[in-house]
């Protein structure tokens, strides 16, 4: 049986995905996934490069995701969907990089600073 892994990363997520022919069946960390991901617009977003490569029922997806909220989860996901795709055709790269979905998303939490509240928001000045 023919097994595509890759890995897919969104602000501190890490998605590891593992791709296999079937029905078209998305587990993730043990559960479907509308019952890990709840919002049926983190679902949309993770089937998007499904749908563009018209795979939505051709492959199993076996996901191992940790770090993070569910948004940048979600992000992780579809990015190593997106690269486990293209791993299994390489026909594939134009359609998936036309939407966008082959960029890894590289904006992070910026650290916060001494002296200030956030990481650039200060604490309220008083003249006296």
């Amino acid at each position: 049986m023919e097994e595509y892994i890759s890995i897919g990363r969104r602000k501190s997520s890490v998605a590891r995905v593992r791709m296999t022919p079937g029905s078209g069946k998305i587990v993730v960390n043990g559960r479907d996934l509308l019952g890990y991901f709840k919002r049926e617009t983190l679902i949309m977003d993770i089937e998007q490069p499904l749908d563009v490569t018209d795979n939505k029922v051709s492959f199993d997806f076996k996901i191992k995701v940790n770090g993070g909220g569910l948004s940048g989860q979600a992000g992780a996901v579809r990015l190593g969907i997106a690269r486990a795709l293209l791993i299994y055709s390489e026909d594939y790269r134009k359609s998936l990089r036309g939407a966008g979905l082959l960029t890894r998303d590289s904006r992070e939490k910026e650290r916060r600073k001494y002296g200030l509240a956030k990481a650039r928001k200060r604490y309220q000045f008083s003249k006296r």
